[in-house]
């Protein structure tokens, strides 16, 4: 299970995370209630212990929040301070139980294993009044994969007019239900993310995690850390133990975005990972196990890398077992058309805009403009042309065309230009957090706290 405690005693906290890690499961300690709640808002754990005395918070209110927010999360609390009503309350508040300090592993063990069960029920029984599920062969071809992320979209496409991207469709979906490592190939947004959750959504791993590590993002010390953990002392700045996005994804998928972008000096220990399954955290001699699916994407040509020798020829034919390559949306004029209309649908739908179509000229616009940003600029351009077209269709002054530099005024911010620190600032937050998976990712990018990042991007109405 994945596992949250919540206390503001340090010993506490790793001697906690000690006993649960022995059993076997993911834990993560947080000091605080706010930064409990904003943890639990990114990333979802199945248990969380939360102290009753957590300094100027009210852990029975934490216990609220808990349960308000998060319903399908285990809650126990525990405390040093026993009494029968506060006891009392917890329950009835929600929580599982209530442990009390001083406890012995075997104690954790016992509680660890009715928060399981408990869990395990809570999954396998529908809610109340709830109808059956529709049959997945009822379902539309294009489902979502479940990330929040994608929700502020359409729902991915994953039909096709064209021959090439039928054959990728083809080939990727036979080998998802299998562990062979998948690279998928192609410009920047093509879609290759898309596409590597999509693989993930129809394998046998699809109840499991999805962890996505972009390789450009972070500095060769911090990307090690990020993708194997560490442990405290192993570097400036490693003030705890941390567990890495492999020990994450560990018994789902590890998706490599960006996978030619991975310093030369990691790439051993990625093929490692992949031939042995074993990896240790930086700074740590204990040798771990894991048991992942590899899916890696890139817009370089590594061929090209292994020439030059920035990529290491052993770990390419180790992540091509299955290769595609994710043609560019200049050579799909059949599916053109098609995704246009969808997010033409979606954006008029999304701001009540009464647009019915394209006009003519726009349509001639839309099929003669080369698309060097692919499906992602597309979507970017059929929003922006949803919000200011003037009349009932999609005129050809609405869309971009060839030898425009066609970009958002916040696109054009730049240092040393005739912006404020806060517009600066604003438009760095929002490219930071648009790139990145999670917020953890973003806070660690931009080299601030979590409840730092949550501040800012509240205060500069980022979402």
């Amino acid at each position: 299970m994945d596992i949250l405690i919540v206390d503001d005693e340090k010993t506490i906290r790793d001697s906690t995370m000690v006993a649960i890690e022995a059993e076997g499961h993911y834990v993560e300690a947080v000091d605080g209630a706010q930064v409990a709640l904003l943890r639990m808002q990114e990333e979802p754990f199945d248990v969380v212990f939360i102290d009753l005395r957590l300094g100027d918070d009210d852990g029975l209110e934490v216990l609220k929040q808990v349960r308000k927010r998060f319903p399908k999360v285990v809650p126990i609390v525990f405390t040093a301070y026993a009494t029968v009503d506060t006891a009392v309350k917890a329950i009835q508040l929600g929580a599982m139980d209530y442990l009390e300090k001083p406890f012995t592993p075997a104690d954790l063990r016992s509680y660890l294993v009715r928060a399981e069960k408990q869990r395990r029920l809570a999954e396998s029984e529908p809610p109340p009044g709830s109808k059956p599920a529709a049959p997945v062969a009822q379902a539309k071809p294009a489902v979502s994969s479940g990330n929040k992320s994608l929700e502020k979209s359409p729902a991915p496409i994953f039909q096709s007019q064209d021959k090439s991207m039928q054959g990728i469709y083809d080939i990727v979906f036979r080998a998802a239900d299998t562990q062979a490592s998948i690279l998928i190939l192609g410009e920047s947004g093509t879609g290759k993310s898309v596409l590597a959750r999509e693989i993930h959504q129809r394998s046998h791993l699809k109840d499991k995690p999805f962890v996505t590590v972009h390789c450009p993002s972070l500095s060769k010390e911090l990307l090690e850390s990020e993708l194997f953990g560490h442990v405290k002392g192993a570097f400036t700045g490693a003030v705890k133990d941390q567990w890495g996005k492999v020990h994450a994804a560990n018994g789902g998928t590890l998706f490599l975005d960006e996978i030619g972008e991975l310093p030369l000096d990691i790439q051993p220990k990625l093929l490692r990972l992949l031939q042995e399954r074993e990896y240790e955290r930086v700074g740590e001699s204990t040798t771990r196990t894991t048991d992942i699916r590899v899916i890696a994407a890139t817009n370089r040509d590594l061929r090209k890398d292994i020439e030059s020798g920035d990529f290491r020829e052993d770990l390419f034919y180790r992540l091509n077992v299955i290769s595609v390559e994710m043609p560019p949306l200049r050579k799909r004029p059949e599916d053109l058309r098609i995704l246009s209309e969808e997010f033409l649908q979606y954006f008029v739908r999304e701001t009540g805009r009464n647009i019915r179509g394209f006009s003519r000229s726009g349509m001639a616009r839309l099929t003669g403009y080369p698309w060097p940003g692919n499906v992602r600029e597309l979507r970017n351009a059929l929003e922006r042309a949803v919000i200011l077209a003037v009349g009932d269709e999609i005129e050809s002054e609405d869309l971009p065309s060839p030898g425009t530099d066609y970009h958002s005024g916040e696109a054009n911010l730049s240092i040393g230009s005739d912006s404020t620190l806060e517009e600066l600032e604003a438009a760095h937050l929002k490219q930071v957090l648009e790139k990145s998976a999670s917020l953890q990712e973003a806070a660690a990018t931009l080299g601030i706290d979590q409840a730092t990042l949550y501040r800012k991007r509240k205060k500069l109405g980022l979402k």
